[in-house]
C-alpha cells in the first residue's frame, strides 16, 4: 500500500466531516423555520446528533479490534456523507423525524469512522517517523472553515437549504469512495495467540496513559466549547452583534486550522510534551483574555490564541498515546474515546453553568482543566525504564 497516497486519503477523509458539519450547522436557522421548530424541539432534534455520536464512539474501538480499522472507516465515511442529504430532505419535507434521523447517522458516522482514523493516522506516523494526526486535524477544520463560508454565501443569496446539503453530499461520497480504496487491510486488528498472552496489562491501568487522557480532555473541551459557545460568548459576554459573533467564530477555527497545518514545525524541533504544555499555556492565556477583559477588540484578537492553543493538543496527544506502550491500536482508541466524550459532554455542562453564572464565567472550568494540562504535560517526557520501543525521531517528538 503507498504511503504517500494512504496519507492523502486520511486528510480527505477529515475533511469530509468537517465539511459536512459545517454545511449544516450554517443553515441551522433555514432548517429551524422549515421545520416551524420551538427551541426546544431544536435541542431534541440535536439529541439525535449526540446520541449517534456517543454510540458510535463508545462502540468504535471494539469493532475495530475485532475487524480492523478499513471497514470501520468506510461505514462510518459512507454513513456520514449520505446522511446530510437526508438532513436536507427532512427540511425540505418539514420533517423533524427525518431530520432528527439524518442528524443521527450523521453523529454515528462520525463518530465511529473518527476514532478508527486516528488510529489508521497514529499507525502512519510509526510508519514514516513524521507528525500526520497533526495535519490530519487541520484537514478537518480546512473543512469547518471551507463549509462555513459556503454556507455563510449561500445563506445569504437563499439558495434552498435542501438542494445546499443534497449538493454536499453528491460532492462528498465519490471523494468518500475514491479515500477509501486506499487504507489497507489489517490495521488496528487485537492481538492473538501468543502475543495476546504476552500482554502485560490492560492499557487503562498505565498511570502514564491517564496522564494522556487528563491533555486530551483539556483540549478537546476547549475546541468542544468555542464550537459551541464562542458567538455567544461574544455576542452575550462582549456585545458584539451576531454577525461579528460569527465571524469570531470563523477567525477562531481558521486559527485551528494554521495551528494544525503549521504544528509540524514545532513537532520537528521539540518535544511532545513541550508542544503540548505550550499549547496549553498559549490557549489559557487566550481564555483569560476573553473571561476577564472588557474589550471587545481584545477579546477578539483573544480567540486566536485560545484557537492556536486548542490546536494540535487532541492530535499530538494521540501521537503520544500510540507511543505509550503495547497494542497501540487500544490504547488510541480509549484515549480518542475520552476526547470525543468530552467535546460531545463538556459543552452542553457548559451551557448549564452558564445558564447560572454567565458563559464567561463557564469558561473559567476550560481555563483550570488547560492548567492542569499544562502542569502535567512534562511528565510525559518520562518513559517507563522498562519500556525498550525507542520513541520516533525528531519529526514527530
Amino acid at each position: 500500500m503507498n504511503t504517500a497516497r494512504r496519507r492523502l486519503a486520511l486528510f480527505a477523509l477529515f475533511f469530509l466531516p468537517g465539511l459536512g458539519i459545517s454545511s449544516w450547522v450554517t443553515r441551522t436557522p433555514d432548517i429551524r423555520d422549515l421545520l416551524g421548530a420551538s427551541t426546544a424541539q431544536m435541542g431534541l432534534v440535536l439529541l439525535g446528533l449526540s446520541a449517534g455520536s456517543m454510540l458510535g464512539i463508545l462502540g468504535s474501538g471494539r469493532v475495530v479490534s475485532r475487524f480492523g480499522t478499513r471497514p470501520v472507516v468506510a461505514a462510518g465515511i459512507l454513513t456520514t456523507v449520505v446522511s446530510i442529504p437526508v438532513i436536507g430532505a427532512g427540511a425540505g419535507l418539514s420533517l423533524i423525524a427525518l431530520v432528527t434521523a439524518g442528524l443521527f447517522l450523521f453523529g454515528f458516522g462520525m463518530g465511529s469512522g473518527e476514532v478508527a482514523m486516528n488510529i489508521e493516522g497514529a499507525d502512519v506516523e510509526r510508519l514514516t517517523g513524521r507528525a500526520v494526526l497533526p495535519t490530519m486535524h487541520g484537514f478537518f477544520s480546512l473543512g469547518t472553515v471551507v463549509g462555513a463560508a459556503i454556507g455563510m454565501v449561500l445563506t445569504a443569496v437563499a439558495f434552498p437549504v435542501t438542494w445546499h446539503l443534497f449538493l454536499i453530499g453528491l460532492i462528498s461520497v465519490p471523494i468518500a469512495l475514491a479515500a477509501v480504496r486506499h487504507i489497507p487491510y489489517g490495521v488496528g486488528l487485537s492481538p492473538s495467540g501468543a502475543e495476546k498472552t504476552a500482554e502485560r496489562e490492560p492499557v487503562w491501568r498505565d498511570k502514564r496513559l491517564w496522564l494522556i487522557g487528563v491533555i486530551v480532555l483539556a483540549m478537546a473541551l476547549a475546541e468542544g466549547a468555542a464550537n459551541d459557545w464562542l458567538p455567544l460568548i461574544m455576542v452575550d459576554g462582549h456585545g458584539l452583534d451576531a454577525a461579528w459573533g460569527s465571524a469570531v467564530y470563523t477567525a477562531f477555527a481558521a486559527a485551528m486550522a494554521i495551528g494544525r497545518f503549521g504544528g509540524g514545525w514545532f513537532l520537528r524541533r521539540y518535544s511532545r510534551a513541550t508542544v503540548l504544555g505550550a499549547s496549553a499555556v498559549l490557549g489559557g492565556i487566550g481564555l483569560v483574555l476573553v473571561i476577564a477583559v472588557d474589550n471587545q477588540f481584545v477579546a477578539g484578537a483573544a480567540v486566536l490564541l485560545w484557537g492556536v492553543g486548542a490546536a494540535l493538543g487532541f492530535p499530538v496527544a494521540l501521537s503520544a498515546a500510540g507511543d505509550s506502550g503495547p497494542d497501540p491500536t487500544a490504547r488510541v482508541s480509549l484515549v480518542a474515546t475520552a476526547g470525543y466524550v468530552a467535546f460531545l459532554v463538556g459543552p452542553p455542562a457548559l451551557g448549564f453553568l452558564g445558564e447560572h453564572y454567565g458563559l464567561r464565567n463557564a469558561m473559567i472550568v476550560v481555563l483550570v482543566l488547560l492548567l492542569l494540562a499544562a502542569a502535567v504535560a512534562p511528565a510525559l517526557n518520562r518513559r517507563p525504564a522498562a519500556e525498550t520501543k525507542p520513541e520516533p525521531e525528531p519529526s514527530v517528538s
